[in-house]
């Protein structure tokens, strides 16, 4: 076949260790065969960064509100100990973080189902994706130790010298503190992202926080996504036959549990973190869980929900075998390219990621997979495949297809 011919790149940033090993291969097998590839490179790998001064970030986050469409391979965020492993200028924050913050965006998460692959939870029988606030919270919070008593308090001070004050507590010893924040912007921009992807996939929209304990902050949350929600989507989710309704974290916890799923669960940042990994680990493996930033403006980001994968990546540079499971990864390059294929107008690439997906479910459900899913099919017999032998299983599988 003739390779597909793009019109304008994506924007690609590469990563680190395992993950970077098999983002190569799955260029070289699934995609460069097939597609007349167009990407504007970014490498976000540890080492690039620190020489950057992480600089890369930016222009990459940068890039891909500029291009619409970027894809992103998994990377490290670094603690101590891998400050002193790659020898690090500093600490550099959570890359993941960075693009979040520019792009504005929102995480929705979605776990990949395959036949052989079931719930934990049996009455699952439709992927519930995870949409997470992408800003502030936890994630953005001032921590401080306490040595002994005294009195810690939050203080506002307005442009004119104003000041207003908050007693958070009285130290009668040691402890500690911590101060976070959001923007009603920003909070904003998440409820516009989730009503649009609802909109988008036609899906029931929940929103859960703990309104009844914070009655300012998160009652914030659920007053903007009300006021939205009213104000400019009521009608079109009305017209959709959706539903939007909000609850407590806690009650929406219990109606998770005892739903069939098939719908979006919009979190705060760091419920949304836990949730995505719970949902996914639900519903078979980390490393079947699709991840997509979206924005308010309408810049799409896509990635893999897990991490680098250490531990195989020293056994690869040991010259092991590993069996690493590259369908997230894979997913993400997919639905990058019928991002792309959507937004150009090009049909063949928007068939090509169909097919690609449709090539490594396939290669799955005939019960070829990586060691991870091996230990928890249902399926007789699977055969383990290692790394790349899955690839190419998945390549073949594609060139039948097309």
């Amino acid at each position: 076949m003739e390779k597909i011919v793009m019109q304008t790149p994506l924007v690609e940033m590469d990563g680190d260790e395992m993950t970077r090993i098999l983002w190569q291969s799955i260029k070289e097998e699934l995609l460069l065969p097939f597609i007349d590839l167009k990407t504007e490179y970014y490498d976000l790998g540890l080492k690039n960064r620190n020489e950057t001064e992480d600089r890369v970030t930016f222009d990459a986050a940068n890039a891909t509100a500029k291009y619409g469409v970027g894809v992103k391979c998994a990377t490290i965020t670094p603690n101590q100990a891998r400050v002193e492993e790659y020898d690090l200028k500093q600490m550099w924050k959570s890359p993941n973080g960075t693009i979040r913050a520019i792009l504005d965006g929102t995480v929705f998460r979605t776990p990949i189902v395959v036949k052989g692959i079931e719930p934990v939870v049996r009455n699952w029988t439709k992927p519930i994706t995870i949409a997470r606030h992408a800003y502030g919270d936890l994630y953005k919070n001032v921590e401080m130790k306490i040595p002994a008593a005294g009195k810690v308090e939050l203080v506002y001070t307005a442009a004119d010298g104003t000041e207003k004050r908050e007693l958070v507590h009285e130290f009668t010893g040691a402890g500690v503190v911590q101060g976070q924040h959001n923007l009603n912007k920003s909070i904003e921009s998440f409820a516009h992202s989730c009503f649009q992807y609802a909109l988008a996939t036609k899906q029931d929209l929940w929103f859960a926080t703990k309104d009844t304990i914070s009655k300012k902050y998160d009652h914030t949350f659920k007053d903007i996504f009300q006021d939205v929600f009213v104000r400019e989507y009521e009608s079109q989710f009305a017209a959709a036959g959706i539903t939007y309704f909000y609850t407590l974290i806690d009650d929406a916890v219990a109606r998770v549990m005892k739903s069939d799923g098939g719908y979006i669960w919009a979190c705060k940042n760091y419920d949304g973190d836990v949730m995505s990994d719970m949902v996914s680990s639900a519903f078979g493996s980390l490393a079947m869980m699709t991840s997509v930033l979206v924005s308010p403006s309408g810049v799409f980001e896509y990635e893999a929900a897990h991490g680098t994968v250490q531990r195989h990546y020293y056994k690869h540079l040991a010259g092991e075998e590993t069996s690493t499971n590259s369908v997230a990864t894979i997913f993400a390059w997919s639905g990058a390219l019928r991002k792309r294929g959507e937004l150009d107008g090009i049909k063949e690439l928007e068939v090509f990621a169909d097919k690609l997906e449709q090539a490594a479910i396939q290669t799955i459900e005939s019960g070829k997979m990586t060691k991870d899913l091996a230990l928890i099919t249902t399926l007789e017999d699977p055969q383990v495949l290692d790394s790349f032998s899955f690839i190419r299983e998945v390549r073949a599988n594609l060139e039948a297809m097309l």
